[in-house]
């Protein structure tokens, strides 16, 4: 594929999707998101992020989410990237990393293979993390969260180390960014380093 991948990743509240959409607003780029941007993804968030799913299994978990990878690279980013185009996506394969394999636990080999097998071993050419404390995050949050968001505190600094340890082992390909400040602040911060990786500085 002669394309680009751009993942935005990040604790949920970290701002994430708002900084995706004002950098693809800004270069004229596709943003699209993991999971639910398809009607079968769709179906998938809806089981994974209902809080009345309470039984459901660690592995189960990321099997429907890995499933919606599939979709999504079928659909959406191979296609994009065939075409050459950059394309941004809110979340891909890191996010299941450090949820399902940080913070669940699960063996983070197995997830990689699982979804190297899932997105044709599509990976994406820039990371960047909107690292944030937790305590932020949680306030950002209020009081209406999704059965992910709900999982507790230990689980999400479990996710955020998770996030920082996968940055800091391969940074060539991610940047780290702090996502505590106003969207502006942030947005800035997000453009001094992207926008020379895009070329465009």
């Amino acid at each position: 594929m002669t394309g680009r991948l751009i993942a935005f990743e990040g604790a949920d509240a970290s701002g994430k999707s708002t900084q995706a959409r004002r950098l693809g607003a800004r270069h004229d780029l596709t943003v699209t998101f993991q999971h639910g941007a398809t009607d079968v993804g769709g179906a998938i968030r809806s089981i994974v992020l209902d809080p009345l799913n309470r039984t459901l299994d660690d592995r189960a978990e990321a099997l429907l989410i890995i499933a919606d990878k599939a979709q999504h690279v079928a659909e959406i980013v191979g296609p994009a990237m065939a075409a050459g185009e950059t394309i941004i996506s809110d979340r891909f394969t890191a996010s299941t990393l450090a949820y399902q394999g940080y913070g669940r636990g699960l063996d983070l080999d197995i997830l990689r293979d699982t979804m190297d097998f899932a997105t044709h071993g599509v990976e994406p050419d820039l990371t960047v993390l909107l690292d944030v404390d937790l305590d932020v995050a949680r306030a950002r949050l209020g009081d209406r969260m999704d059965r992910i968001e709900g999982a507790g505190a230990d689980f999400h600094q479990r996710v955020r180390n998770g996030y920082l340890e996968l940055a800091a082992a391969d940074p060539a390909r991610w940047v780290v960014i702090d996502a505590d400040g106003t969207v502006d602040e942030v947005a800035a911060r997000i453009e001094a380093l992207v926008d020379p990786w895009l070329g465009t500085a």
